[in-house]
C-alpha cells in the first residue's frame, strides 16, 4: 500500500522528505492497529488514501505527514505533544487543526459540526494547509460512503455540498469541488443521478462526430500557426447539469446543446494568439468574451473564456489558459507548493486565500458561538444570501437586498407591523437601507404603530410583501367603514335624524334597494367614495319621516378631521390645507374623502353639488405633520439657500421640496414645500424666516 504513495512522492520530493513520510506512516499504522473502518478494511487505508490525494496535488511532505496522522489524536491515545516531539511542531499543529473535537457534549449535531469547523478555522489562520488536508479527508470519506445508511449518506453529502464544495471553489481547487458535487449528488439523489448519467452517456455517442470535427479543426489551425497546445473536449459535470435544469427549468437537451473545449498552451502570449485563431475559425458571440487573465477571479483563477457559433449553428464554449493556469484551476492554492519557485500568480492566490482565512478568523472572534460563526462562513461563501443576527444572536437568512422591514417580518409578523425604526450594529439606520451579512439588527417597535404603504416600494421578501398588503387591505376596510359611518351620520343629520337613531327596518330597506349583502359593505362603499352618503340617507329615511331636507337652510353639521394619517383621508396638493384653516371635503370614487381649503378654486364646480361637497372641521386634538407651500422672495447672495433651509429646520419643519427661480438679476423666488403641525407652527416659521437678511417677502401659496 505504501509503495504506490512513495512512487507518487518520488516525482517531486527528495529522499529525506520521503523517509519522514514513511516514519509517519508506520507510526500511524501502529496507532490504528486493530481498528477497522465500517467497510471492514483496516483503518490505516483511510489516512493512506488521504495522503495519496495530497500527493496527487504535489503537496509538501509536512502536509502528507499530517494526512497520515490526522486521526491519531481523535481515535487513539496519542497526544499533540507526542506528535510534536516525534515529527515536529508544524506537523502537530496541522494534525490538531484537522482533528475533530472529541468528547465534547453538544446539544446537537449542527453544534458539533460548527465547533469542529471553528477550531479548524483557527488552525487555518496559522497554516492554510489545514484546510487542504481537511478537504482531502472529506474527499476520501465521500468516495467511501457506500457502506453507510441512506440517512447518514444524505446528511454527509448535504454538509459537503453546502460547506466543503464552496470552500474548495473559494480556494480555486476545482477538481475537488467537482468531485464533491458529483459524489454528493449521487448520495442525495441516487435515482436522479443515475438517470442523468445514463442520458449523458447516450448523448456522448451522438455528439462524438461533432466533437471530433471541431477538435480536429482547432488542432490543425493551431499547429499551422506553430502554437503548441493541448486541445481537449470539456464535459459538464452532472451536478452542474442538474442545477441548470432545475433553476432554469430547461430540458437535458437544451443544456447539452453546448460543446465545450479547453486549450492549454505554453505562455500568456499564446493564449491571446490562440484566441485570435479560434475567432477566425468560428464567429464569436458578441458580449460573451471574458478575460480572467488580465482580471483574475477572487480565488486566483485565470483563463480566457469565449463563446463561438460553429457549423450548423452549434454553440462552442472555449477556455484558453497556460499550463500553470491549468494547475491553478485544478489545484488552486495547492499549486503553490508545486510552482513556488516559478510563478507569481500562485503567490497572489496564496495571499488571497490568507486574506479570506484572516477574515474568517475575525468573524470567529466576533461570533457569540460556533453555530453563529458557521453561519458567518456560509454568508461569506454564498454572497447571494444575507445572514444577519437578532439582538439575542439568532441567525436570520434573507435574500440579498433585504431591508430591516424584511428582517422584522421574517422574525415575526407582529414585529413587522409595529416596526417604526431600526438600529443596525447600534446605529440608527433607515428602514429602506439594504442589509449586509453579519450585521446585528435591533428593530424598534411601538404599540399602535402600523405598516407604511411606502414599504412596498423597497421590501423584497414575499413574507413582508404579503403581510403588509394584508394589513393595508384590512386597514383600508376598517377606515373606509369608519369614514362611511361619519359621512352617513352627517347626511342623516340634514334629514333630522342620526346614525345612532337608525332602525333595523331602515337598514333592511336599504339592503333591498341597493342589493347589497351587508350594511357594512354599504358603509365601506360610502367611505371609498363609490356611493353618495346623501343618496343612501334618502333611501333609508322615507319621505313622510323626513323632518328636514337638503335644501333647508339649517346649517350642516361638519365632519370632524382628527389626523394627518389614514388611507381614506387625502389632503389636496393644490392648496395644502393645515389645521386651523377653514376646510371643505369632497368624495372621490376609490379614494375616499379629499380635503381642500374652503377658498380653493378647484372646488368651484363641486361646491354647487351639496351631495358631493361637505363642510369639515378640525378636531381640537388633531395631530401629525401636514404639507404646506411657501414662496420666499430673496436677494441672491452666497449660501442663502443653506441659511434659509437651516432656519426652517431649526423650527422643527421638515423640508420636502425646494427649488429656485430667478425673477430678475436682483431677485430670486424660492419655492418650498415643508411639513408643519398647524397654522401657529407655520406662523412661527414664517416670522423666523422673515428675519433673515436676504429675505424680502414670504407668503403662503393657497391656490385661490
Amino acid at each position: 500500500m505504501l509503495q504506490g504513495l512513495t512512487e507518487k512522492l518520488s516525482l517531486y520530493l527528495d529522499s529525506k522528505e520521503i523517509a519522514r513520510i514513511k516514519r509517519a506512516y508506520y507510526f500511524s499504522e501502529e496507532c490504528h492497529l486493530g481498528q477497522m473502518r465500517q467497510s471492514g478494511d483496516p483503518y490505516i487505508t483511510h489516512p493512506l488514501a488521504v495522503a495519496n490525494i495530497l500527493a496527487e496535488m504535489h503537496m509538501d511532505h509536512e502536509s502528507v505527514m499530517a494526512a497520515l496522522l490526522h486521526d491519531v489524536i481523535e481515535d487513539t491515545g496519542v497526544t499533540k505533544g507526542q506528535i510534536s516531539r516525534k515529527f515536529g511542531r508544524t506537523v502537530a499543529d496541522l494534525v490538531d487543526g484537522v482533528s475533530k473535537l472529541g468528547e465534547i457534549e453538544t446539544a446537537s449535531r449542527a453544534e458539533q459540526q460548527a465547533e469542529s469547523f471553528q477550531k479548524m478555522t483557527l488552525a487555518m489562520s496559522r497554516d492554510i494547509r489545514v484546510i487542504l488536508v481537511k478537504l482531502a479527508d472529506r474527499l476520501h470519506n465521500m468516495r467511501t460512503l457506500g457502506v453507510l445508511s441512506a440517512e447518514k449518506k444524505r446528511r454527509i453529502a448535504k454538509e459537503t455540498i453546502d460547506i466543503y464544495a464552496p470552500i474548495a471553489q473559494r480556494l480555486g481547487i476545482n477538481d475537488i469541488r467537482l468531485e464533491f458535487e458529483d459524489l454528493g449528488f449521487a448520495a442525495m439523489y441516487p435515482l436522479r443521478h443515475r438517470r442523468l448519467r445514463e442520458a449523458l452517456k447516450a448523448s456522448r455517442k451522438n455528439r462524438k462526430e461533432v466533437v471530433s470535427e471541431i477538435h480536429k479543426t482547432i488542432e490543425m489551425r493551431l499547429e499551422k500557426e506553430e502554437i503548441n497546445a493541448d486541445v481537449t473536449g470539456r464535459e459538464k459535470h452532472l451536478w452542474s447539469i442538474y442545477l441548470k435544469m432545475r433553476e432554469k427549468k430547461k430540458s437535458f437537451r437544451d443544456i447539452m446543446d453546448v460543446f465545450a473545449f479547453r486549450l492549454v498552451v505554453d505562455n500568456v502570449d499564446d493564449c491571446y494568439r490562440a484566441l485570435g485563431i479560434v475567432h477566425n475559425i468560428y464567429k464569436p458571440v458578441p458580449g460573451e468574451f471574458k478575460d480572467y487573465i488580465a482580471i483574475p477571479k477572487a480565488n486566483g483563477y485565470q483563463s480566457l473564456h469565449t463563446l463561438l457559433v460553429g457549423m450548423h449553428g452549434v454553440i462552442i464554449e472555449v477556455q484558453i489558459r497556460t499550463r500553470e493556469m491549468e494547475a491553478m484551476a485544478n489545484f488552486g492554492i495547492a499549486a503553490h507548493w508545486e510552482y513556488k519557485s516559478s510563478s507569481n500568480n500562485v503567490e497572489v492566490s496564496q495571499r488571497r486565500a490568507a486574506r479570506w482565512v484572516q477574515g474568517l478568523l475575525e468573524m470567529q472572534q466576533q461570533a457569540g458561538d460556533s453555530l453563529e460563526f458557521l453561519e458567518h462562513v456560509k454568508a461569506d461563501l454564498f454572497p447571494d444570501e444575507v445572514y444577519v443576527f437578532t439582538p439575542k444572536g439568532q441567525i436570520i437568512e434573507l435574500p440579498t437586498g433585504a431591508t430591516p422591514v424584511d428582517f422584522a417580518y421574517s422574525v415575526h409578523t407582529g414585529l413587522g407591523d409595529s416596526c417604526i425604526a431600526c438600529h443596525v450594529d447600534g446605529e440608527l439606520t433607515p428602514l429602506s437601507e439594504p442589509l449586509q451579512s453579519g450585521q446585528k439588527i435591533d428593530i424598534v417597535s411601538a404599540k399602535g404603530a402600523q405598516p407604511n404603504p411606502n414599504w412596498l416600494n423597497f421590501v423584497i421578501t414575499a413574507k413582508a410583501r404579503s403581510a403588509i398588503r394584508h394589513f393595508l387591505k384590512n386597514q383600508q376596510h376598517d377606515e373606509s367603514v369608519d369614514l362611511g359611518k361619519r359621512l352617513l351620520d352627517h347626511a342623516l343629520s340634514n334629514l333630522g335624524t342620526s346614525y345612532k337613531a337608525l332602525k333595523k327596518s331602515q337598514i333592511k330597506r336599504l339592503l333591498k334597494e341597493t342589493e347589497a349583502t351587508t350594511f357594512e359593505y354599504v358603509l365601506q362603499q360610502i367611505g371609498l367614495g363609490n356611493r353618495v352618503p346623501f343618496a343612501v340617507a334618502n333611501l333609508m329615511v322615507l319621505p313622510n319621516q323626513r323632518k328636514l331636507s337638503i335644501d333647508n337652510k339649517t346649517p350642516n353639521l361638519a365632519v370632524v378631521v382628527d389626523s394627518s394619517d389614514g388611507l381614506m383621508l387625502h389632503y389636496a396638493r393644490c392648496c395644502h390645507p393645515i389645521p386651523g384653516d377653514p376646510i371643505l371635503g369632497h368624495m372621490t370614487p376609490g379614494k375616499g374623502l379629499v380635503i381642500h381649503l374652503e377658498s380653493c378654486r378647484n372646488l368651484k364646480e363641486i361646491r354647487l353639488n351639496p351631495e358631493k361637497c361637505m363642510p369639515l372641521v378640525w378636531s381640537s386634538v388633531v395631530s401629525g405633520e401636514f404639507s404646506v407651500e411657501l414662496k420666499v422672495e430673496v436677494t441672491p447672495e452666497r449660501g442663502f439657500i443653506a441659511a434659509l433651509a437651516a432656519r426652517m429646520t431649526e423650527e422643527e419643519a421638515t423640508i420636502e421640496q425646494i427649488s429656485v427661480d430667478e425673477k430678475d438679476p436682483f431677485t430670486s423666488i424660492v419655492d418650498v414645500i415643508l411639513t408643519v403641525r398647524d397654522r401657529v407652527h407655520l406662523a412661527d416659521i414664517m416670522r423666523r424666516t422673515r428675519s433673515l437678511k436676504p429675505v424680502r417677502r414670504i407668503f403662503r401659496v393657497k391656490n385661490k
